[in-house]
Protein backbone atom coordinates (compact mmCIF):
# COMPACT_ATOMS: atom_id res chain seq x y z
CA UNK A 1 0.00 0.00 0.00
CA UNK A 2 1.39 3.51 -1.17
CA UNK A 3 1.92 6.00 1.31
CA UNK A 4 0.96 9.32 -0.93
CA UNK A 5 2.00 13.03 -0.25
CA UNK A 6 -1.29 13.96 -2.21
CA UNK A 7 -4.57 12.52 -4.33
CA UNK A 8 -3.54 14.03 -7.17
CA UNK A 9 -0.69 16.13 -9.18
CA UNK A 10 -1.27 18.79 -11.81
CA UNK A 11 1.36 20.02 -13.58
CA UNK A 12 0.86 23.38 -14.71
CA UNK A 13 -1.11 26.39 -13.37
CA UNK A 14 -2.20 28.39 -16.25
CA UNK A 15 -6.10 28.22 -16.39
CA UNK A 16 -6.62 24.58 -17.26
CA UNK A 17 -4.34 23.56 -14.63
CA UNK A 18 -6.15 25.27 -12.45
CA UNK A 19 -9.43 24.11 -13.50
CA UNK A 20 -8.50 20.29 -13.15
CA UNK A 21 -6.81 21.11 -9.71
CA UNK A 22 -10.07 22.91 -8.71
CA UNK A 23 -12.30 19.97 -10.07
CA UNK A 24 -9.95 17.33 -8.08
CA UNK A 25 -10.46 19.34 -5.07
CA UNK A 26 -14.07 19.72 -5.63
CA UNK A 27 -13.52 15.72 -5.10
CA UNK A 28 -12.02 15.92 -1.85
CA UNK A 29 -8.81 14.92 -2.65
CA UNK A 30 -5.65 16.78 -1.64
CA UNK A 31 -4.47 18.35 -4.78
CA UNK A 32 -0.77 19.96 -5.68
CA UNK A 33 -0.19 21.84 -8.51
CA UNK A 34 3.29 22.47 -9.96
CA UNK A 35 4.33 25.68 -11.84
CA UNK A 36 7.70 26.08 -13.24
CA UNK A 37 7.04 29.63 -13.59
CA UNK A 38 7.22 32.27 -10.31
CA UNK A 39 3.85 33.01 -10.50
CA UNK A 40 0.64 31.21 -12.51
CA UNK A 41 -0.72 31.77 -15.70
CA UNK A 42 2.38 33.04 -17.61
CA UNK A 43 2.17 31.26 -20.70
CA UNK A 44 -0.80 30.44 -22.93
CA UNK A 45 -3.32 32.08 -19.73
CA UNK A 46 -1.65 34.93 -19.99
CA UNK A 47 -1.50 35.55 -23.68
CA UNK A 48 -4.58 35.35 -25.37
CA UNK A 49 -7.97 37.48 -25.83
CA UNK A 50 -9.85 37.02 -22.63
CA UNK A 51 -12.84 35.88 -24.60
CA UNK A 52 -15.55 34.19 -23.32
CA UNK A 53 -16.68 32.18 -26.55
CA UNK A 54 -20.24 30.99 -27.00
CA UNK A 55 -19.31 27.51 -28.60
CA UNK A 56 -20.32 29.03 -32.29
CA UNK A 57 -17.89 27.05 -34.54
CA UNK A 58 -16.82 23.11 -33.39
CA UNK A 59 -17.48 20.37 -35.43
CA UNK A 60 -20.69 18.45 -33.85
CA UNK A 61 -19.80 16.13 -31.06
CA UNK A 62 -16.14 17.29 -30.50
CA UNK A 63 -14.56 17.66 -27.42
CA UNK A 64 -14.62 21.63 -28.35
CA UNK A 65 -17.77 22.08 -29.10
CA UNK A 66 -19.09 20.26 -25.78
CA UNK A 67 -16.84 21.88 -23.09
CA UNK A 68 -16.98 25.46 -24.67
CA UNK A 69 -20.93 25.19 -24.04
CA UNK A 70 -20.69 23.58 -21.03
CA UNK A 71 -17.63 25.30 -19.81
CA UNK A 72 -19.30 28.72 -20.47
CA UNK A 73 -21.80 27.96 -18.53
CA UNK A 74 -20.17 27.15 -15.49
CA UNK A 75 -17.79 29.76 -16.27
CA UNK A 76 -20.05 32.93 -15.36
CA UNK A 77 -21.65 31.33 -12.48
CA UNK A 78 -18.06 31.14 -11.33
CA UNK A 79 -17.41 34.67 -11.89
CA UNK A 80 -20.17 35.44 -10.42
CA UNK A 81 -19.65 33.73 -6.99
CA UNK A 82 -16.23 35.04 -6.71
CA UNK A 83 -16.59 38.39 -7.86
CA UNK A 84 -14.31 38.40 -10.46
CA UNK A 85 -14.61 40.89 -13.17
CA UNK A 86 -16.64 40.56 -16.63
CA UNK A 87 -18.53 41.87 -19.46
CA UNK A 88 -21.26 40.21 -21.29
CA UNK A 89 -20.83 42.47 -23.84
CA UNK A 90 -21.88 39.77 -26.36
CA UNK A 91 -20.71 39.24 -30.16
CA UNK A 92 -21.49 40.14 -34.05
CA UNK A 93 -19.86 37.21 -36.58
CA UNK A 94 -20.08 39.73 -39.61
CA UNK A 95 -20.31 38.89 -43.35
CA UNK A 96 -18.40 41.70 -44.60
CA UNK A 97 -19.55 41.01 -48.44
CA UNK A 98 -21.96 39.22 -50.34
CA UNK A 99 -19.78 36.04 -50.67
CA UNK A 100 -19.64 36.13 -46.91
CA UNK A 101 -22.83 35.47 -46.21
CA UNK A 102 -22.95 31.74 -46.69
CA UNK A 103 -20.15 31.19 -44.56
CA UNK A 104 -21.64 33.16 -41.96
CA UNK A 105 -25.12 31.16 -42.02
CA UNK A 106 -23.12 27.87 -41.94
CA UNK A 107 -21.72 29.55 -38.28
CA UNK A 108 -25.39 30.22 -37.35
CA UNK A 109 -26.30 26.46 -37.90
CA UNK A 110 -23.42 24.91 -36.24
CA UNK A 111 -24.44 26.97 -33.24
CA UNK A 112 -27.69 25.93 -33.19
CA UNK A 113 -26.23 22.63 -33.50
CA UNK A 114 -23.65 22.76 -30.36
CA UNK A 115 -26.89 24.16 -28.17
CA UNK A 116 -25.39 27.73 -28.09
CA UNK A 117 -28.57 29.99 -26.44
CA UNK A 118 -29.98 33.52 -27.84
CA UNK A 119 -28.11 33.52 -31.35
CA UNK A 120 -30.02 35.40 -33.62
CA UNK A 121 -29.45 36.41 -37.74
CA UNK A 122 -29.18 40.37 -37.74
CA UNK A 123 -29.95 42.49 -41.12
CA UNK A 124 -27.69 45.08 -42.11
CA UNK A 125 -29.92 47.63 -40.38
CA UNK A 126 -30.42 45.64 -37.20
CA UNK A 127 -26.34 45.58 -36.93
CA UNK A 128 -26.01 48.76 -37.40
CA UNK A 129 -28.69 49.50 -35.37
CA UNK A 130 -26.23 48.19 -32.63
CA UNK A 131 -22.92 49.12 -33.75
CA UNK A 132 -22.61 52.11 -36.23
CA UNK A 133 -19.54 52.12 -37.47
CA UNK A 134 -19.93 48.38 -38.26
CA UNK A 135 -19.78 47.55 -42.27
CA UNK A 136 -21.88 44.07 -43.28
CA UNK A 137 -24.17 42.82 -45.23
CA UNK A 138 -25.42 40.74 -42.01
CA UNK A 139 -24.53 39.56 -38.95
CA UNK A 140 -25.42 36.91 -36.14
CA UNK A 141 -25.73 37.56 -32.54
CA UNK A 142 -24.34 36.05 -29.97
CA UNK A 143 -25.23 37.76 -26.79
CA UNK A 144 -23.77 34.93 -24.04
CA UNK A 145 -20.27 35.79 -25.67
CA UNK A 146 -17.73 38.37 -23.04
CA UNK A 147 -14.66 39.34 -21.99
CA UNK A 148 -13.27 38.26 -18.43
CA UNK A 149 -10.51 38.76 -15.88
CA UNK A 150 -8.54 35.44 -16.65
CA UNK A 151 -5.79 36.38 -13.96
CA UNK A 152 -8.39 37.38 -11.23
CA UNK A 153 -9.92 33.87 -12.31
CA UNK A 154 -6.75 31.63 -11.92
CA UNK A 155 -6.15 33.64 -8.35
CA UNK A 156 -9.71 32.23 -7.82
CA UNK A 157 -9.33 28.70 -8.67
CA UNK A 158 -5.72 29.04 -6.50
CA UNK A 159 -7.53 29.86 -3.52
CA UNK A 160 -10.18 27.34 -3.96
CA UNK A 161 -7.40 24.68 -4.24
CA UNK A 162 -5.39 26.01 -1.20
CA UNK A 163 -9.06 26.16 0.59
CA UNK A 164 -9.76 22.55 0.06
CA UNK A 165 -5.87 21.72 1.59
CA UNK A 166 -4.11 21.77 -1.50
CA UNK A 167 -1.12 23.71 -2.63
CA UNK A 168 -0.27 25.47 -5.63
CA UNK A 169 3.78 25.23 -6.14
CA UNK A 170 5.76 28.08 -7.86
CA UNK A 171 9.25 28.11 -9.46
CA UNK A 172 8.71 24.00 -9.49
CA UNK A 173 9.35 22.13 -12.58
CA UNK A 174 7.79 18.99 -13.39
CA UNK A 175 11.41 16.48 -14.02
CA UNK A 176 9.94 13.16 -14.50
CA UNK A 177 7.34 10.59 -13.40
CA UNK A 178 7.20 6.91 -12.90
CA UNK A 179 4.27 4.57 -11.98
CA UNK A 180 4.72 2.58 -9.04
CA UNK A 181 3.89 -1.01 -8.18
CA UNK A 182 0.07 -1.31 -7.08
CA UNK A 183 -0.68 2.25 -8.46
CA UNK A 184 -0.27 5.64 -8.35
CA UNK A 185 2.96 7.78 -9.39
CA UNK A 186 6.35 8.71 -8.15
CA UNK A 187 7.39 12.60 -9.65
CA UNK A 188 10.85 14.40 -9.36
CA UNK A 189 10.23 18.06 -8.89
CA UNK A 190 13.25 20.60 -9.41
CA UNK A 191 13.75 23.93 -8.85
CA UNK A 192 15.47 25.78 -5.52
CA UNK A 193 14.40 22.83 -3.28
CA UNK A 194 14.17 19.50 -5.48
CA UNK A 195 12.14 16.95 -4.22
CA UNK A 196 10.14 14.08 -4.99
CA UNK A 197 6.19 13.20 -4.31
CA UNK A 198 3.85 10.45 -4.26
CA UNK A 199 0.63 10.57 -5.59
CA UNK A 200 -2.38 8.47 -6.74
CA UNK A 201 -3.23 10.50 -9.67
CA UNK A 202 -1.51 12.65 -12.50
CA UNK A 203 -2.80 15.33 -14.52
CA UNK A 204 -0.73 17.29 -17.22
CA UNK A 205 -2.17 20.59 -18.36
CA UNK A 206 1.86 22.27 -19.37
CA UNK A 207 0.20 24.51 -22.28
CA UNK A 208 3.38 24.46 -25.08
CA UNK A 209 5.45 22.20 -22.57
CA UNK A 210 2.97 19.04 -23.31
CA UNK A 211 4.69 16.86 -25.09
CA UNK A 212 8.01 17.22 -23.26
CA UNK A 213 6.24 16.26 -20.41
CA UNK A 214 4.59 13.76 -21.56
CA UNK A 215 8.03 12.28 -22.88
CA UNK A 216 9.26 12.34 -18.96
CA UNK A 217 6.81 10.01 -17.91
CA UNK A 218 8.10 6.70 -17.86
CA UNK A 219 6.35 4.28 -19.44
CA UNK A 220 4.59 6.71 -21.81
CA UNK A 221 4.47 5.43 -25.61
CA UNK A 222 6.16 7.81 -27.53
CA UNK A 223 3.43 7.35 -30.68
CA UNK A 224 0.71 8.82 -28.50
CA UNK A 225 2.95 12.31 -28.58
CA UNK A 226 1.62 14.14 -31.05
CA UNK A 227 3.67 16.76 -32.75
CA UNK A 228 4.37 20.36 -31.36
CA UNK A 229 3.19 22.97 -33.69
CA UNK A 230 3.69 26.50 -32.32
CA UNK A 231 1.31 29.34 -33.70
CA UNK A 232 1.93 32.61 -32.99
CA UNK A 233 -0.87 35.48 -32.27
CA UNK A 234 -0.21 39.57 -32.95
CA UNK A 235 -2.32 42.00 -30.75
CA UNK A 236 -2.27 45.59 -31.96
CA UNK A 237 -4.10 48.00 -29.55
CA UNK A 238 -6.00 50.67 -30.91
CA UNK A 239 -4.65 54.19 -30.04
CA UNK A 240 -8.60 55.89 -29.35
CA UNK A 241 -11.72 55.16 -28.34
CA UNK A 242 -13.23 51.80 -28.77
CA UNK A 243 -15.49 52.36 -31.95
CA UNK A 244 -17.73 49.04 -30.53
CA UNK A 245 -19.21 47.74 -27.57
CA UNK A 246 -19.48 43.96 -28.79
CA UNK A 247 -16.73 42.08 -29.86
CA UNK A 248 -16.72 42.02 -33.56
CA UNK A 249 -15.83 38.60 -35.69
CA UNK A 250 -15.42 37.99 -39.52
CA UNK A 251 -16.34 34.63 -40.42
CA UNK A 252 -13.61 32.30 -39.58
CA UNK A 253 -10.16 31.26 -40.83
CA UNK A 254 -8.61 28.02 -41.73
CA UNK A 255 -7.02 26.68 -38.08
CA UNK A 256 -8.31 30.01 -36.03
CA UNK A 257 -11.28 32.47 -35.89
CA UNK A 258 -9.68 35.13 -37.57
CA UNK A 259 -8.63 38.98 -36.30
CA UNK A 260 -11.47 39.84 -34.25
CA UNK A 261 -12.05 43.01 -32.20
CA UNK A 262 -12.44 43.63 -28.19
CA UNK A 263 -13.23 46.27 -25.95
CA UNK A 264 -11.19 44.88 -23.06
CA UNK A 265 -12.25 45.63 -19.53
CA UNK A 266 -10.74 48.55 -19.28
CA UNK A 267 -12.41 49.87 -22.25
CA UNK A 268 -9.62 49.67 -24.63
CA UNK A 269 -10.26 48.41 -27.95
CA UNK A 270 -8.01 45.29 -29.18
CA UNK A 271 -7.30 43.56 -32.05
CA UNK A 272 -6.08 40.23 -32.71
CA UNK A 273 -4.81 37.34 -32.93
CA UNK A 274 -3.42 36.41 -36.65
CA UNK A 275 -1.61 32.99 -37.03
CA UNK A 276 1.92 32.99 -37.96
CA UNK A 277 3.34 29.44 -37.30
CA UNK A 278 6.86 29.66 -35.52
CA UNK A 279 9.37 27.45 -34.68
CA UNK A 280 10.38 28.69 -31.55
CA UNK A 281 8.80 30.27 -28.50
CA UNK A 282 9.02 34.52 -30.40
CA UNK A 283 6.89 37.15 -28.64
CA UNK A 284 7.94 39.72 -30.49
CA UNK A 285 5.07 42.26 -32.49
CA UNK A 286 6.78 43.21 -35.42
CA UNK A 287 5.64 46.48 -36.28
CA UNK A 288 5.64 46.16 -40.19
CA UNK A 289 2.54 43.53 -39.23
CA UNK A 290 0.42 46.76 -38.49
CA UNK A 291 -0.33 46.71 -42.66
CA UNK A 292 -2.06 43.26 -42.75
CA UNK A 293 -4.05 44.06 -39.65
CA UNK A 294 -5.67 47.81 -41.36
CA UNK A 295 -6.61 46.07 -44.14
CA UNK A 296 -8.22 43.33 -42.35
CA UNK A 297 -9.28 45.37 -39.91
CA UNK A 298 -10.98 47.77 -42.62
CA UNK A 299 -13.45 45.29 -43.89
CA UNK A 300 -15.92 45.78 -41.08
CA UNK A 301 -14.25 48.89 -39.89
CA UNK A 302 -14.03 51.53 -42.68
CA UNK A 303 -13.52 54.12 -40.18
CA UNK A 304 -9.93 52.75 -38.86
CA UNK A 305 -7.59 55.65 -38.95
CA UNK A 306 -4.27 55.86 -40.35
CA UNK A 307 -1.29 55.22 -37.70
CA UNK A 308 -3.91 54.57 -34.92
CA UNK A 309 -2.28 50.73 -34.06
CA UNK A 310 0.39 50.56 -31.68
CA UNK A 311 1.77 46.98 -30.84
CA UNK A 312 0.68 45.15 -27.92
CA UNK A 313 1.64 41.60 -27.02
CA UNK A 314 1.57 38.11 -28.74
CA UNK A 315 0.43 34.79 -27.38
CA UNK A 316 1.79 31.19 -28.63
CA UNK A 317 -1.13 28.91 -29.50
CA UNK A 318 0.21 24.96 -28.89
CA UNK A 319 -1.40 23.94 -32.10
CA UNK A 320 -1.65 20.20 -33.16
CA UNK A 321 -1.31 20.84 -37.02
CA UNK A 322 0.34 22.95 -39.00
CA UNK A 323 -0.25 24.99 -41.94
CA UNK A 324 -3.01 24.19 -44.45
CA UNK A 325 -3.96 20.90 -42.52
CA UNK A 326 -7.27 20.49 -40.57
CA UNK A 327 -7.53 21.83 -37.64
CA UNK A 328 -8.28 18.72 -34.35
CA UNK A 329 -10.00 18.66 -31.47
CA UNK A 330 -9.08 18.86 -27.97
CA UNK A 331 -6.36 15.66 -26.81
CA UNK A 332 -7.69 14.45 -22.83
CA UNK A 333 -6.18 11.09 -22.71
CA UNK A 334 -6.67 9.14 -20.43
CA UNK A 335 -5.17 4.89 -19.51
CA UNK A 336 -7.17 3.72 -23.03
CA UNK A 337 -5.05 5.64 -25.15
CA UNK A 338 -2.56 5.53 -23.72
CA UNK A 339 -2.67 2.57 -21.25
CA UNK A 340 -1.01 4.18 -17.43
CA UNK A 341 -4.07 4.27 -14.95
CA UNK A 342 -3.81 6.88 -12.82
CA UNK A 343 -2.76 9.48 -15.72
CA UNK A 344 -4.67 12.24 -17.84
CA UNK A 345 -2.82 14.12 -20.59
CA UNK A 346 -4.05 17.42 -21.84
CA UNK A 347 -2.68 18.15 -25.42
CA UNK A 348 -3.25 20.75 -27.99
CA UNK A 349 -5.46 22.65 -25.33
CA UNK A 350 -5.68 26.07 -27.37
CA UNK A 351 -8.37 28.59 -27.58
CA UNK A 352 -11.74 27.63 -26.93
CA UNK A 353 -9.83 26.09 -23.86
CA UNK A 354 -10.37 29.57 -21.63
CA UNK A 355 -13.79 29.20 -21.74
CA UNK A 356 -13.73 25.43 -21.75
CA UNK A 357 -11.74 25.62 -18.71
CA UNK A 358 -14.02 24.19 -15.79
CA UNK A 359 -15.70 21.67 -17.85
CA UNK A 360 -12.00 20.42 -19.03
CA UNK A 361 -11.08 19.99 -15.44
CA UNK A 362 -14.26 18.04 -14.96
CA UNK A 363 -13.35 15.91 -18.06
CA UNK A 364 -10.06 15.09 -16.56
CA UNK A 365 -11.80 14.02 -13.40
CA UNK A 366 -14.37 12.11 -15.26
CA UNK A 367 -11.22 9.99 -17.11
CA UNK A 368 -9.78 9.30 -13.69
CA UNK A 369 -12.80 7.74 -12.78
CA UNK A 370 -13.88 9.91 -10.58
CA UNK A 371 -17.89 10.99 -10.54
Amino acid sequence: MNDFDFDALVVGAGAVGLACGYALSQRGLTVVVLEQDAAIGQGVSSRNSEVIHGGLYYATGSLKARLCVAGRRRLYAFLEAHNVAFDRCGKLVVATTPDEVERVATVLEQARVNDVEGMVELTRAEALALEPQLHCEMALLSPESGVFDSHGYMLALQGEIEAAGGAVVLSTPFEAATPLEGGGFSVRAGGAEPTTLKVRYLVTAPGLAAQGVAAQIEGFPADRIPPRRLGKGRYFRLQGKAPFARLIYPPPIPGALGTHYRRDLGGQAVFGPDLVYVEEEDYAVEPEAAEGFYAYIRKFWPGLPDGALAPDYAGIRPKLHGPGEPQPDFRIDGADVHGIAGLVTLFGIESPGLTSSLAIGEEAAGRLGLS
